[in-house]
């Protein structure tokens, strides 16, 4: 039951994703390029996202998921120099690429270029991360 349930969110996540256009790394850029030809959609999903995500942390409280035994939420709650690094890491990456992981997975199963390209160097650098990450 588990796994059925995480294919069925993560397929209505991927329509959600291409219905609102954000598998579009032009759509990305747009919204990042505010002195030029600014698309406001991204703003729009982030902000209906946020409303879904705070919703959804009323409703949890503090009972435990349907198809597990607890809920697996972060447990650091500092803003230390390895959180600042990896935003900034990942904020250079979107702009670039105008994929994050999510959008770019989906890319991938419908099989874009961009996607394949960045799905493939994503790997590497969560690989190389991690070994960079091991040894300090």
């Amino acid at each position: 039951m588990y796994i059925f349930m995480a294919f069925i969110s993560g397929t209505l996540m991927s329509i959600g994703l291409i219905i609102s256009g954000m598998i579009n790394p032009q759509k990305v850029i747009g919204f990042m390029d505010i002195f030029g030809n600014f698309d406001p959609t991204l703003a729009f999903v982030m902000v209906g996202a946020l409303i879904v995500t705070a919703i959804g942390y009323r409703l949890v409280g503090s009972s435990k998921p349907l198809l597990c035994a607890c809920f697996d939420l972060p447990k650091k709650n500092m803003i230390d120099r390895q959180l600042i690094f990896g935003a900034a890491i990942f904020g250079v990456g979107w702009g670039m690429a105008g994929f994050c992981p999510g959008p770019a997975i989906v890319g991938l199963g419908l099989g874009l270029p961009k996607a394949i390209i960045f799905v493939f160097a994503m790997l590497i650098g969560m690989f190389l991360a991690r070994r960079f990450l091991t040894r300090s």
